[in-house]
């Protein structure tokens, strides 16, 4: 066994439900399921677009993953998907077999309540996994934009309780359009801080847009008011 070299000081980190420690961590049994499992909730969280899920095949094309499984007591591609079906029976993913071009493909899912609710419209038609076509069913194309929160995981960096208060404020404050291209701004510009993003919204208050949008016109549009409650307020009139 090779001994790991440590962690560097700069990183990504992947979040796990904390609902999986007190849960599914607590009953796992077999190491299998548990690597499985913590790859599932990696490349899920990397993962972009609405529902997020991974296929088997995605899965057996992981090297790290299938090395990881190498030195179970039957060939990786089969303790994977044992150790999918343990995962799914145990309740922590969500499992849909689809078809596309009349090729299986076995899908996974968190098994989170959102996840509960969009999968029986997969199944259905009503709803398109997109990449992916269930055999026979013609699918109506549904795309839901993600909101801010996931739109700052997946672009800036790991959604901390602060960062997360921060955004909460934020739409008290912004139109959620602002929110979201400053969080394009700053990652056209490398700058992938909250603080950097708020620079920009506190910018765009104070000096205006360049797509048009005035300084704080969003504010003064439901204040009729406006022109007589300042220093020259008494030379106009209504």
């Amino acid at each position: 066994m090779s001994k790991f070299s440590g962690f560097p000081s700069k990183m990504e980190f992947t979040p796990v439900p904390n609902p999986f420690f007190s849960g599914p961590l607590t009953e796992i049994s077999d190491v299998a399921e548990l690597k499985t499992t913590l790859f599932v909730l990696a490349v899920l969280y990397r993962k972009r677009g609405y529902p997020r899920f991974v296929t088997c095949h995605e899965l057996e094309d992981n090297t790290s993953l299938m090395r990881a499984l190498k030195n179970q007591e039957v060939p990786p591609e089969k303790a994977l998907k044992r150790a999918l079906e343990q995962a799914t029976e145990r309740g922590t993913l969500l499992h849909l077999s689809m078809k596309k071009d009349e090729t299986a493909q076995d899908i996974y899912l968190l098994n989170t309540e959102q996840n509960r609710e969009v999968l029986p419209k997969i199944e259905s038609g009503e709803f398109e996994v997109k990449g992916l076509k269930i055999s026979g069913l013609a699918i109506t194309e549904v795309r839901e934009p993600p909101d801010i929160f996931t739109l700052y995981e997946e672009n800036i960096g790991m959604l901390t309780p602060l960062v997360a208060e921060e955004l909460k404020e934020a739409e008290k404050l912004y139109p959620k359009g602002w929110i979201r291209d400053a969080i394009s701004e700053a990652v056209s510009l490398n700058k992938r801080s909250w603080r950097y993003i708020e620079a920009i919204l506190e910018r765009w208050s104070s000096e205006g847009r360049t797509d048009g949008t005035y300084k704080r016109d969003y504010k003064e549009k439901a204040d009729p008011d406006k022109f007589i409650k300042g220093k020259y307020g008494h030379m106009v009139r209504r």
